[in-house]
């Protein structure tokens, strides 16, 4: 199937399987979609495990470990999606330093960097319970906007799988939100979880990728997106609005889109 062909079939509705023969540009960019998926789950689920035992109760610790299982599960099941590709899935998860950070400070924007593909909220380091609670939230309900939409991408392997994993990482945003108000309840200071939000939340809306960005009308050709990124990122912003609300927090005045 060559280029042209492929964009008719996704164009009528039409999904292609892991025994076709991908055209070129579709199998590159399908690539890309899965590597910085899989590099993020995997990025993050190592970053998290080191917050494992800082919960305060057991409960918590649990919660933590089962949030902490199901990314490595995740990332496992579309990195064997990419077999076919000829990618080796024991020798990828050895291929680069999954729980390696930056500076808390710096200030990477959308830019690419490091050696692997991983978004770049997840070269950001995690400080205490509260902070990676905060974090959870909004990246998990980042991540579910963001890969709502791969259920019904044309690729139909990789439209399966996000059927099971997109349930998931909403259920780990709930369970951030959960653990935050029960810090709250706890006496936990609303002025230093803010103060959590205000740094992490340009940091996860820098995961939407520039709203200028080209690349989505490709994507959109390809049946592998259906939503820009400003769009993507519009419907985060109601959602995590809404749950800061419930949380007594708010918006930071000065977050907003990549420019």
């Amino acid at each position: 199937m060559d280029d042209k062909a492929l964009i008719a079939h996704v164009g009528a509705g039409g999904k292609v399987g892991a025994e076709e023969t991908l055209p070129p540009g579709y199998r590159g960019e399908l690539m890309r979609l899965m590597v910085v998926f899989v590099d993020s789950e995997l990025a993050g689920a190592s970053g998290f495990v080191g917050q494992v035992n800082r919960g305060p109760g057991l409960k918590e610790r649990m919660v933590a470990a089962r949030i902490v299982s199901e990314k490595f599960g995740h990332a496992e099941r579309v990195l064997t999606l990419l077999t076919p590709f000829g990618v080796n899935p024991r020798l990828y998860v050895r291929s680069h330093a999954w729980d390696a950070r930056l500076d808390r400070e710096a200030d990477l924007g959308v830019r690419r960097v490091g050696g692997d593909k991983r978004l770049n909220v997840f070269h950001y380091p995690l400080e205490g319970w509260n902070d990676a609670l905060v974090m959870n939230m909004l990246m998990g309900t980042a991540s579910a906007a963001q890969l709502r939409e791969l259920r019904e991408c044309s690729y139909g392997p990789l439209a399966e799988a996000m059927g099971a994993i997109v349930p998931q990482e909403s259920r780990h945003a709930q369970l951030g939100e959960n653990g935050l108000r029960e810090a709250l309840e706890r006496g936990t200071s609303v002025n230093g979880v803010q103060s959590l939000v205000d740094y992490w939340y340009p940091r996860v809306a820098d995961t939407f990728g520039r709203t200028d960005s080209d690349r989505f009308d490709l994507y959109r050709r390809y049946g592998l997106r259906r939503h820009s990124n400003a769009g993507l990122l519009a419907a985060w912003e109601g959602e995590i609005g809404d749950r800061l609300g419930r949380l007594g927090l708010t918006v930071p005045g000065d977050a907003g889109p990549a420019q």
